[in-house]
């Protein structure tokens, strides 16, 4: 079976390698050197990556592969938002979203085919769920849109297209935990893709003992699905809460702090007319989160095919930001992107062939984390 290279972090590739014969002393250097051509310059021909010893390219090229998931479909906004879905086999499709701004480029990657949290308000849930993705289908996605933008081979963050990577896309990255870690290792490591910790960022709807295992493991930016200031709204809009309150969600944010490499934590709050936006919500969010150091970033409702929601006004989107920012809370309210191609925060759907009964499912994936 042709073994994907995509699939190999750097200990990974020199265990790979290691395999095939190579020497132990020459291992890690090799793996090195496969790495650069991989994810520094997006090469897939192993003939092409010139500084490797011509056996063990010839080697690689009977055993091995480099290979993303293809692009079924290639959707550009009006905006300049660029929406790929790819294909990750048994009639699955995932979404991946560039966002381009002034002095950024951020990409939206996916962690599962679905999603079995089954949040009342996002698009993806309505999905279902059909499986985890493997670390080459994650980081694939970040390859991938590399080549499609034309960014191999540029300098450092600040002057490439895609300086930022946000798992935010498809799935719940916690609920994939092993895989996710891995390519998060990749966007990190020098040899890859370089990224700063401060510029890599993961979105979790709020899986305690997970997210005190990414502090462990690998810390990154951490950005929490919030969208609702109590436990019984927090029920009714996002079921895993029912195995994670708010209270120990609060906790293991700050617990996350001792290690993040930003000293706040995101939360993220979509703005659903008459759900969750009222002035009194405000204040009581407010002291849910009490003194832990955050900055809030407000989400209009995306609306979707067969949802009942309705996305909250300007005008009480703008009165709920005042409302925090006069306690002194850094609050954003986040542009909309890519509407136009179902682009948007909450409407990545994909093509998902569903395995799972949602809400039921959702505690049960949330109880082996």
């Amino acid at each position: 079976m042709t073994v994907n290279l995509l699939d190999f972090d750097a200990d990974g590739l020199a265990r790979f390698l290691a395999e095939l014969g190579e020497k132990p002393e020459r291992t890690r250097m090799r793996a090195l050197q496969v790495m650069h051509w991989v994810h520094q310059r997006g090469v897939a021909d192993f003939a092409g990556m010139t500084d490797v010893a011509k056996s063990l390219r010839g080697c690689l090229a009977e055993v091995a592969c480099v290979l993303a998931p293809q692009v079924v479909r290639d959707t550009t906004s009006d905006d300049g938002t660029r929406k790929w879905l790819l294909d990750v086999g048994g009639a699955n499709a995932i979404e991946t979203v560039f966002i381009p701004e002034t002095s950024r480029g951020t990409l939206c990657v996916s962690s599962q085919a679905g999603c079995a949290l089954d949040c009342s308000f996002c698009s993806t849930g309505r999905q279902g769920f059909n499986r985890n993705l493997s670390v080459a289908e994650i980081i694939g996605q970040l390859w991938f849109a590399k080549r499609a933008l034309g960014d191999f081979g540029s300098g450092d963050s600040d002057e490439r297209t895609i300086s930022n990577v946000v798992m935010m896309g498809m799935g719940e990255p916690l609920a994939n935990f092993d895989n996710v870690v891995v390519a998060l290792r990749l966007m990190l490591d020098d040899n890859a893709y370089g990224l700063s910790r401060r510029r890599v960022t993961v979105s979790t709807s709020g899986i305690v003992p997970a997210i005190d295992r990414l502090r462990d493991a690998c810390p990154v930016a951490l950005a929490v699905s919030l969208h609702a200031p109590n436990d019984a709204l927090r029920d009714q809009l996002m079921p895993i809460n029912r195995k994670y309150p708010l209270a120990g969600l609060m906790d293991a944010c700050r617990r996350y702090l001792e290690r993040a490499p930003r000293d706040f934590i995101t939360f993220e709050y979509v703005m659903i007319d008459g759900i969750n936006d009222s002035d009194a919500h405000a204040r009581e969010l407010l002291g849910m989160v009490g003194d832990l150091p955050c900055k809030f970033n407000l989400i209009p409702f995306n609306p979707f095919p067969g949802s009942s929601y309705r996305r909250s006004s300007n005008t009480r989107i703008r009165a709920f930001q005042q409302r925090l920012l006069d306690a002194e809370v850094v609050t954003t309210v986040r542009k909309t992107r890519g509407d136009d191609v179902d682009a948007a925060c909450g409407q990545l759907a994909g093509q998902v062939q569903d395995k799972t009964r949602r809400t039921r499912r959702a505690v049960q994936i949330a109880q082996v984390h």
